[in-house]
C-alpha cells in the first residue's frame, strides 16, 4: 500500500504560518522555519505584553492622579486613603480621565474627601 501524506493539511498549516509572519522582515516572511519561530516568539511578546499593558496603564493613571492632586494641596497618597475612607468608588482609571479632562471636576472630588 502506497504512503498516504495529507498535503491540503500540512499545506494549509504552512499557509497560516506564513499568512501570520506577513510584514516581517526578510527570510522571517518567506521561509516557513523561520517564519515558524518568529510567530511562535510574537505571539509569546503578545500573551506577556498584554499583562504589562495593564500595569502600564496603572502607572500611567497613578502618575497623572499624583500630578493633579498635588496641584490641588494633597499627595496621591493621601488622596486615595481618603477615598477609601468616604467610600468613594472612583477607580484610577476614572479619578486619572478627570484629573486630564476635567480638572474642576477632579478639584470638586478631593475638596469632597479633603
Amino acid at each position: 500500500m502506497p504512503r498516504s501524506v495529507n498535503h491540503v493539511a500540512s499545506r494549509a498549516r504552512r499557509k497560516r504560518i506564513l499568512k501570520a509572519a506577513k510584514g516581517y522582515w526578510g527570510a522571517r516572511s518567506k521561509v516557513y522555519t523561520v517564519a515558524k519561530n518568529a510567530v511562535e516568539k510574537g505571539l509569546q511578546y503578545a500573551y506577556r505584553d498584554r499583562r504589562n499593558k495593564k500595569r502600564a496603564f496603572r502607572r500611567l493613571w497613578i502618575a497623572r492622579i499624583n500630578a493633579a492632586a498635588r496641584q490641588n494641596g494633597t499627595t496621591y497618597s493621601r488622596l486615595m486613603h481618603a477615598l477609601g475612607q468616604k467610600e468613594v468608588g472612583l477607580n484610577r482609571k476614572v479619578l486619572a480621565d478627570l484629573a486630564m479632562n476635567h480638572p474642576e471636576a477632579f478639584k470638586a472630588v478631593v475638596d469632597s474627601v479633603k
